[in-house]
């Protein structure tokens, strides 16, 4: 029901902007008091006004000029500035508009599903985490899930500055994120907060992008059956009928003196949600595309784990997707990977997991993009681990080493990099190790599996060989071909770097995954 009054708002809202459009100069949400600009690059201003209304944009010593084309929309592009503030953005035509307050610093999208969309509060330590959150320079947006097919231009929101009210209900990792870059280079900081939770990659993406190529026919196929077959008047009418007979089961529960039923939940309308291909690209992403920014920050996978062969193409695709529309080449796009989750298993197995986070990992072969590795930072009973300051803090890391030249820090987890059988036992090189690598907990190396011919992985023994090498073997395997370290859905594992982060999670072999042909 949420969704369904969210679409029609943000439809009601547009009649508004239409209307509107054809009177007052009128800026979208992105440009309101206490915005951030994108410091040491050009960066677009647009809104609407009459068709043919000349419009003049000036901050500090610049004035640019536009005139609104035949549909109302102007735009004008801002000569680079440097950090610092505050300052007015003023926008003229027949009326004029002050925004007041503006910061240059950097700007970051913090995007994807539950995990990002987390809030504060309710991270470890929220309460104390918010308590401190007094960062005048640091500014929050964030954008309302609207799932629609219709391209939005503009969204219901507004900047603020961060307080401990503000921070306490904005994107944990988002924040935490954010605070660290502020505090590590001491400039102003814009956060744009989008996640959707749950939302599925293909939500992102735009729809013609999927339609043009084959290997995703078979999924808007099956959206487009459900387009035909859904009729929200008659899961409307069906779930009034539940709730009468809900009600009266209550009534007479209560006056028996038994508990009452469990209430029906409302309906929810898939073409309105957050799995839809196009949806979220629409609703929520193409009203913000064109913003200046620095890079976004993205934490999603859980829903597409059980098509994580179509993720190896399909993540990719929708970060190609955003760099193109947004025209500021590739700009830094860093990740998140899987944390551990669900039961651990007490023999190797195979595991969608395990085969999202390979997904992930492979995406690195983009320029300009990095992954996180928080395989020891979730909670096997819980799908949201509230350790949100740990995946922030490796976030942070990649974007420090790599856009503000803080390459003293560690930044990258340790990967496979080759492997080689020695008798009865493989030896694995890895890259990025840093200074080397240690063991947690306890000494011996935990979380690798071995397999021979029969491709039947059993637990292995391991040590560390040097500072980049692991020999694994098991005296179950004589002649072993193939290796995994921590490959589950919650593996048992503790090989880091020296810095303090965890190896990827890899295998050396290329044997069709659990996901794999699984494409809707």
């Amino acid at each position: 029901m949420r969704r369904l009054v969210c679409h029609l708002t943000a439809a009601l809202f547009a009649l508004v902007v239409c209307g509107q459009a054809t009177a007052d100069v009128r800026l979208p949400a992105l440009f309101t008091d206490h915005m951030v600009l994108q410091q040491g690059q050009v960066n677009r201003v647009w809104g609407w006004a009459e068709p043919g209304e000349p419009v003049t944009v000036s901050i500090e010593k610049q004035e640019h000029k536009a005139t609104a084309d035949d549909k109302g929309r102007w735009s004008v592009k801002l000569q680079s500035l440097s950090a610092g503030g505050p300052h007015v953005l003023a926008v003229k035509g027949k009326n004029e508009i002050k925004v007041q307050d503006v910061l240059v610093g950097e700007v970051w999208i913090c995007s994807g599903q539950s995990n990002m969309g987390f809030a504060l509060a309710q991270a470890t330590d929220g309460d104390l985490e918010s308590a401190t959150a007094k960062f005048p320079n640091i500014r929050l947006i964030s954008v309302p899930q609207v799932g629609t097919q219709e391209p939005q231009d503009d969204f219901k929101g507004k900047w603020a500055v961060c307080s401990p009210k503000e921070a306490a209900g904005f994107s944990a990792v988002g924040y935490l994120f954010g605070r660290q870059l502020h505090l590590t280079l001491d400039v102003p900081i814009g956060l744009i907060d989008n996640a959707w939770g749950g939302s599925a990659c293909e939500a992102w993406i735009r729809r013609d992008l999927l339609a043009a190529d084959e290997k995703y026919k078979p999924l808007l196929d099956r959206w487009d059956e459900t387009a035909k077959n859904f009729d929200a008047s008659k899961a409307a009418a069906d779930y009034e009928k539940q709730l009468a007979v809900w009600r009266e089961a209550s009534a007479k529960a209560r006056s028996e003196g038994q508990p009452a039923p469990v209430r029906p939940r409302p309906p929810q309308n898939p073409l309105l949600g957050n799995h839809r291909p196009a949806n979220i690209y629409c609703g929520v992403l193409k009203p913000t595309i064109g913003y200046g920014i620095r890079g976004v920050v993205w934490y999603q996978g859980e829903s597409n784990a059980g098509r994580a062969y179509q993720y190896r193409d399909l993540f990719p695709l929708m970060i190609q997707n955003w760099r193109d529309e947004w025209q500021q080449g590739d700009f830094p796009f860093y990740w998140v990977q899987l944390a551990d989750f669900k039961a651990e298993q007490p023999e190797p197995a195979e595991s969608d997991w395990a085969e999202l986070r390979e997904a992930q990992t492979l995406a690195q072969k983009l320029p300009n993009t990095g992954q996180a590795v928080i395989i020891d930072a979730g909670e096997g009973k819980d799908i949201h681990p509230k350790n949100k300051q740990t995946v922030a803090n490796r976030l942070a890391r990649l974007a420090l080493a790599r856009d503000y030249g803080r390459t003293d820090l560690a930044s990258r987890s340790p990967e496979y990099k080759s492997m080689a059988a020695e008798g009865s036992k493989i030896v694995v090189t890895l890259d990025y190790v840093g200074s080397g690598l240690e063991t947690f907990d306890t000494a011996q190396p935990r979380g690798f599996a071995i397999a021979g011919e029969d491709k039947r992985f059993v637990w292995a023994k391991a040590e560390l060989v040097g500072t980049n090498k692991v020999a694994v073997w098991s005296d179950a395997v004589a002649k072993p071909i193939a290796v995994r370290y921590a490959w589950a859905d919650n593996p048992v594992c503790n090989v880091y770097s020296k810095e303090g982060l965890p190896v990827t999670p890899f295998r050396t072999d290329d044997w069709a995954g659990v996901t794999a042909g699984v494409v809707k």
